[in-house]
């Protein structure tokens, strides 16, 4: 038989390609006698076999329902095909109905529920399909999938919160944008002709220069900008860019520690749920190495599979750097000695997310009024401006 692998070397770099085997086991020995260490091994076969892969996307919040409800139906004892069948007359969009019939179609065929899902690897994450897996393998898929449900909501449930305190400062902002570009279009010109012949100072220099930039050159400024965003994700494109600038984020007071707290939950959760579902150390830690969203902590991680693989403690190498907390350090180093790191790193994960949840408060509370000081200053600023020159006018006339 052949089988597409996807693998990493020693050094930690992605390589794939077609390996011939027996089964599975077969194609996996012959991996690690090329010291690779396999992330994905699947039949050539059944992956090229017409399976409909969808390019939509399902949001995560649905991800979680499906999980759920197809736990729910296994664990009642309804078949897999059935399963399928009675979720995809059930689904409330399109998208998740064709989604769930290709699901359907592929496992008719005699392909896993993995390949299946590995098809749609643009609604399916790598971990999730890990999962599946390790719970097709172990006979306990409905344990995973019900996991897996809990996961996502936990994970949604976060970002939902995150995004929904930024949306007052987003507001703020923009509002005092809109009123300052309005006030240089269509309230400051209103000034030019009486100030015409009084000394301005430098605030009203500024402010009818920059009065005019918006109203006559205005597609030079939008032209500026569009530059500005194109260099700077052009550079974001590298990975030393990328990496300094999440060095820079992480030392911004309260924000930055929140950043690090997440990372850090992600990390915990997802380690901790994959060894609890049966995934290997090794495929595991690589698998959260490329979810958590910090490259710090990835490099951390990354070594830290160097030192399981020779037989080492995870605990030792993600500590260096600095980015885990000590307590966090030590709790992950007892769950090794007392074979419970799936249990500790789960129970990490929840009480990193507390904790995470007070601080992401803690830091909107401190981008509120920043904000608001900004968008006064500059509203202040502008009044500065407009009136100081009339008041001298008014000093001069008077002292007339």
């Amino acid at each position: 038989m052949e089988f597409e692998y996807t693998a990493r070397t020693s050094t930690g770099e992605r390589v794939t390609g077609l390996i011939q085997a027996e089964n599975e086991n077969a194609a996996l020995r012959v991996l690690e006698s090329r010291a690779l260490f396999p992330v994905d091994v699947r039949d050539a076969e059944k992956a090229r076999g017409g399976i409909t892969v969808g390019r939509q996307r399902i949001s995560s919040r649905d991800l979680g329902v499906f999980y759920g409800q197809l736990a729910d139906l296994l664990r009642s004892g309804v078949p897999l095909l059935r399963a399928l069948v009675s979720l995809e007359r059930a689904a409330l969009s399109k998208r998740q109905r064709q989604l769930v019939r290709d699901l359907h179609d592929a496992v008719e065929r005699g392909s896993s529920l993995t390949d299946a899902m590995r098809a749609h690897d643009t609604v399916f994450p790598a971990l999730h399909v890990a999962m599946v897996q390790a719970g097709e393998r172990a006979s306990f898929l409905e344990e995973v999938l019900q996991n897996l449900s809990s996961f996502v909501e936990r994970i949604d449930d976060l970002r939902g919160r995150v995004r929904g305190a930024l949306i007052y400062p987003a507001l703020l902002s923009l509002l005092g944008s809109v009123i300052m570009i309005a006030a240089l279009v269509f309230f400051v010109p209103r000034f030019e002709p009486l100030l015409q012949r009084v000394d301005k100072p430098l605030p009203t220099v500024l402010i009818f220069a920059a009065s005019e930039v918006v109203r006559e050159h205005w597609f030079l400024l939008l032209g500026g900008v569009a530059i500005a965003i194109g260099l700077a994700a052009t550079t974001l494109r590298a990975e030393r860019a990328r990496t300094f600038l999440e060095a820079v984020r992480l030392r911004i007071p309260v924000v930055g520690s929140a950043v690090r707290m997440v990372a850090i939950a992600r990390f915990c959760r997802i380690l901790g749920t994959l060894l609890a579902n049966g995934v290997p150390m090794l495929q595991a830690l690589a698998i959260s190495k490329d979810a958590t969203g910090s490259r710090l902590l990835a490099s951390r991680i990354a070594e830290a599979t160097e030192n399981v693989r020779a037989g080492d403690s995870l605990a030792k190498p993600l500590g260096e750097g600095g980015f885990l907390p000590p307590q966090i350090l030590a709790m992950i180093s007892v769950a090794e000695e007392s074979n419970q790191l799936e249990r500790v790193l789960v129970h990490i994960a929840d009480t990193v997310e507390r904790r995470t949840q007070r601080q992401v408060d803690e830091a909107v509370r401190l981008i509120e009024p920043v904000v608001l000081c900004l968008v006064a200053a500059a509203i202040g600023f502008l009044a500065l401006g407009l009136l100081l020159p009339i008041f001298t006018l008014a000093g001069s006339l008077g002292a007339r």
